[in-house]
């Protein structure tokens, strides 16, 4: 009979571990008051932190998404992990020792059966790591400490990253793991070895120096590999393929060294390379980070805003550094392309005679690279220069063509209180009045937003019905805040699902919300100064003057009618979640807590039922 880890110990475990400590790994958390922390939520994608854990109770819920749980529950759904993994590892972090049993209560020596397949990739790239650490110190590894102490690092530093070297063997590596009991499908699949054209197992890397790739917990999930050698025919970095455990557009390099440096100053600097990475790091700017083998993209900017705490009221600041010379310049305005998804302001670090930060700091010190870091400038201004740049503003049609080229850079800043200022300091440089500039902004911005098929004004791809709910009811509080009153203020931004929907809900409370309004200009003004974004500002005026599906006037009963249509598909969620929740407890084992959540999710089906009730008038 297959064994299981006894109750108590479980128990034990949910009780020894800091759950704070858990999620902090993954996420910024910073105190929410009564006794909660709150960050950004890391299973969905949010402006405002909304994920919520409870330390002296050891759970978290997202009142975003629903989800919610303890540390076992956290480290399966993000991770991957099946619960007896999750436990296994949160009990090793906390020093305890499981017991297991089998169906009769009687104790085993050990676990069951053979961890999942994900704690066995990360344990042989655990014993990779070393082997390769161990094989730098070798005789042959002369020319992979030569190429670090070229360029500036020495024994300590090559330890503090874990820099190591792949000896020149087709498979000293895949002998060493299969030695260790380590199967080759297993080796396989973690991107360590593969199989040769004879069939045999070789490993990935051979005759270069190892940069580990570590996830933000610290757990090695691949490697990134340099070409050392002329005759070495490969490209001058090899990383780990994608894995079950890598995936190159979620890797940052440095993040497991960076994340509580990123957390405590608000700041992450973005770089090209790994010695790019340890340079900044050994030069005092420990927040540094870099992607691996792939552009800068999104899912990179959703890992870095979780530790950024990245919202409208935390001042971060993301910098990036690109070397001086045109390709440099190339990726800096392609980085501009992305920095929207951030909430915080982005800046650029230039590197002077197109030094990247490593060759800085071998020429002019370690001072010399945190000058570099504290010079940053606003991206947006680099890409207004670039773009300026390109034409003549000695003739009237290098004007007109510079201010075509710049009305759309300005249109996407994010801060209203920015643009005011860029529209006084470029008009006169274009030979533009203010107004003149800022009409040209605001068309862009009308025209970036007809043209934008993610997020579209009108009924853009969700339910249809749904949103116009949306759009309804923020219709009727910038038209008559005293009839929406104290019922929209209660009901968050969570249900609203279209972007630039949720702006506007957000906005409505920035400004006091609309139970203490009154409807006319000033509070249409209100909301829309409250507005970050141009295209949720141009979105107000639209809704305060858009009809409403509505004969007559609108009451309190129409309110709550189109709130609980809304609301229903959140709840619906939470109902869905908590099902999962249930199926996944042993009504047997854990009696008081399945009747404790069954007791919950009878309590939200009734809500749902209530919903949909409230909900039965509103229009289709």
């Amino acid at each position: 009979m297959a064994g299981r880890i006894r109750d108590a110990d479980i128990q034990l475990v949910r009780e020894r571990v800091d759950i704070a400590e858990v999620i902090g790994e993954r996420v910024t958390l910073r105190n929410a008051g009564g006794g909660n922390l709150k960050g950004l939520c890391p299973f969905h994608d949010e402006r405002s932190p909304s994920f919520n854990v409870t330390p002296a109770r050891g759970v978290y819920h997202c009142f975003g998404c629903g989800v919610g749980g303890d540390a076992i529950t956290f480290m399966t759904e993000l991770d991957g992990l099946t619960f007896v993994e999750a436990v296994e590892r949160l009990a090793a972090r906390a020093g305890l020792k499981l017991t297991y049993e089998d169906v009769d209560g009687r104790v085993q020596r050990g676990p069951s059966g053979q961890p999942g397949l994900k704690q066995r990739l990360l344990d042989a790239h655990t014993a990779a790591a070393e082997f390769y650490t161990g094989k730098l110190l070798s005789p042959e590894a002369v020319t992979a400490r030569q190429f670090l102490a070229a360029r500036g690092f020495d024994r300590d530093a090559a330890a503090t990253f874990g820099c190591g070297y792949a000896p020149d063997s087709w498979d000293a590596l895949a002998k060493h793991l299969r030695a260790k009991g380590f199967t080759a499908e297993e080796l396989t699949q973690a991107g360590l070895a593969k199989p040769s054209r004879t069939g045999s197992l070789i490993d990935r890397f051979r005759r270069r120096l190892l940069w580990p790739i570590r996830d933000s917990s610290g757990s090695v999930i691949g490697f990134g590999a340099r070409k050392l050698f002329d005759d070495d025919q490969g490209p001058k970095y090899l990383n780990t393929p994608e894995t079950p455990l890598y995936k190159k557009s979620q890797v940052l390099y440095g993040i497991d060294l960076a994340r509580k440096d990123i957390a405590k100053t608000g700041r992450v600097v973005i770089v090209e390379g790994y010695t790019d990475v340890m340079a900044c790091h050994l030069a005092g700017v420990p927040m540094a980070v870099a992607t691996c083998g792939t552009a800068f993209g999104p899912e990179h900017i959703r890992i870095l805003r979780r530790f950024l705490f990245d919202s409208e009221s935390a001042d971060g600041r993301i910098i990036f550094t690109f070397d001086g010379d045109e390709a440099g310049q190339r990726a800096a305005l392609k980085a501009f392309d992305e920095e929207q998804r951030f909430v915080s302001q982005t800046y650029i670090a230039v590197t002077p005679g197109g030094q990247d930060p490593c060759e800085l700091r071998q020429s002019a010190g370690d001072t010399a690279v945190r000058e570099l870091i504290e010079r940053h400038t606003p991206l947006v201004q680099f890409a207004l220069e670039k773009a300026i740049a390109k034409h003549d503003l000695d003739t009237a049609e290098g004007r007109l063509h510079a201010t075509r080229a710049v009305a759309p850079l300005l249109a996407r800043v994010k801060d209203r209180g920015l643009v005011e200022e860029y529209l006084g300091v470029y008009a006169g440089r274009l030979g533009k009045e203010k107004a003149e500039l800022r009409r040209a902004v605001q068309g862009a911005a009308a025209g970036q937003q007809a043209e934008a098929p993610a997020e579209p004004r009108r009924e853009p791809r969700a339910d249809s019905t749904q949103l116009r709910a949306q759009r309804e009811v923020l219709k009727v509080a910038l038209q008559q805040p005293q009839v929406a009153g104290p019922y929209f203020d209660a009901v968050d931004a969570t249900p609203y699902t279209d972007p630039n929907y949720r702006a506007v809900r957000e906005a409505v409370a920035s400004a006091g919300g609309a139970a203490h309004a009154s409807a006319g200009p000033n509070w249409v003004a209100a909301v829309q100064s409250a507005c970050t974004e141009l295209a949720a500002g141009a979105l107000v005026n639209e809704l305060a003057v858009e009809e409403l599906r509505l004969a007559g006037e609108p009451d309190a009963l129409y309110v709550r009618t189109i709130l609980a249509r809304i609301q229903r598909p959140v709840v619906e969620a939470e109902v869905a979640d908590l099902k999962r929740r249930l199926q996944r407890i042993n009504p047997s084992t854990d009696k008081d807590e399945y009747m404790t959540l069954f007791g919950q999710l009878m309590g939200l089906e009734q809500h749902v039922r209530s919903l949909r009730d409230q909900a039965a008038n509103a229009f289709e």
